[in-house]
């Protein structure tokens, strides 16, 4: 996000199509001097050199049409972006006009899901639901964005205008604040941070921290783990040298969710390799979809249908090679006309999750876009 305002109703003239706050290094964009729809195009031009820089965002199928440009006017910084205060200063009013599905519905969904993974049709699989938000009035997307960056502890946030990917995505723009990195290539180091296994925080300390250790200790939540770093370390060991995996996850936070993570740090081995590329390679991991993949994606095509961008993938690369990109969670996708938005919250299902816990998990995931929107 930037300054430097307009003189007639005072937004400022420089608000960006795409932004990625992270802490380690931010960047926005406006314009666009080519888009693409087919992430495999954007790779190819990023490699040929035709193409200098593409942001943007892909979807949960990965051959479903991206919303990628290459931009016109490129800002970055090296820590986290600082919202003007033409944003922090509006609030966003809106409401939940419809649970997709109801929480019981959910709770349901999940049984269901749960008694094929313990009858071996697949090992993991993620559900999500989703609700629909009404507006007392229009919504403004820098704002949103705004609120998120703010309330998170590391300045997390992004923003995808999703018009490239055309039909009913014109107009329409994706806002959220992952915690979660897919991959960042800087020189040759290849990092990825995956987050699987996750628990509810608490306001009260104590029980905050109990929760914590009780995520760390579970064996459950270890195995749900499990699959996303052994998923990644096939995807990514063709690609890398010197692959570090740590033996066990440790434990991170955001405002509303204690999880479970792991720090994976490699050497690519051909430097031709983008950070798009490398995104190709691992997406969908098991944290959003689940193992095997196909007959995870099948069942969540089944359930859900199509998630559009939601557990996607958002970010940068350039022609380089370096780049970031962040799993599209804790996110809301609002629409054209800026009345209403849908956001979404999944979880991970294993062969002994509970649905009870699973529908507060994603209650409590929703919470971070839903404090955003004044909807919480």
């Amino acid at each position: 996000m930037a300054s430097g305002l307009h003189p007639d109703v005072g937004r400022p003239v420089t608000a960006p199509d795409f932004l990625l706050s992270r802490a380690t290094g931010s960047l926005r964009t406006q314009g666009a001097l080519a888009s693409f729809t087919d992430p495999a195009d954007a790779a190819l031009a990023l490699r040929s050199g035709s193409c200098g820089l593409v942001v943007g965002a892909i979807g949960f199928e990965p051959d479903a049409p991206a919303a990628l440009v290459e931009p016109d006017v490129v800002v970055r910084t090296d820590g986290p972006l600082e919202p003007p205060a033409y944003f922090r200063a509006m609030r966003t009013r809106a409401h939940i006009a419809e649970e997709m599905p109801t929480a019981a519905e959910h709770r349901a969904r999940v049984a269901t899901a749960i008694a094929g993974v313990r009858a071996g049709e697949l090992d993991k699989v993620v559900l999500a639901r989703a609700v629909r938000l009404a507006a007392e009035e229009p919504i403004d997307p820098h704002a949103v964005c705004a609120a998120l960056i703010d309330s998170s502890p590391s300045a997390d946030g992004y923003l995808v205008d999703l018009s490239p990917a055309g039909g009913r995505y014109s107009g329409r723009v994706l806002v959220g604040s992952s915690p979660e990195l897919l991959v960042r290539r800087r020189g040759d180091l290849v990092e990825c941070h995956p987050l699987a296994g996750s628990a509810p925080r608490s306001a009260d300390p104590a029980a905050d921290q109990a929760a914590g250790r009780a995520l760390r200790a579970s064996g459950k939540d270890a195995s749900e783990h499990a699959f996303v770093v052994d998923s990644l370390a096939r995807s990514l060991g063709p690609l890398c040298t010197d692959l570090e995996i740590p033996e066990h996850p440790s434990l991170t936070s955001t405002r509303e969710m204690w999880h479970l993570g792991t720090r994976i740090r490699g050497r690519i081995a051909d430097p031709r390799t983008t950070a798009l590329d490398l995104t190709l390679a691992v997406h969908p991991t098991p944290a959003v979809c689940g193992t095997p993949t196909d007959a995870a994606r099948r069942l969540i095509a089944g359930i859900e249908g199509d998630r559009g961008f939601y557990a996607g993938a958002v970010g940068w690369s350039d022609a380089g090679g370096d780049g970031e990109w962040m799993v599209t969670i804790r996110c809301v996708e609002i629409d054209a006309d800026r009345a209403g938005a849908v956001a979404w919250a999944g979880g991970g299902l294993v062969a002994d999750s509970q649905p009870d816990d699973e529908v507060a998990e994603t209650g409590a995931k929703l919470r971070t876009v839903l404090r955003a929107v004044g909807a919480a």
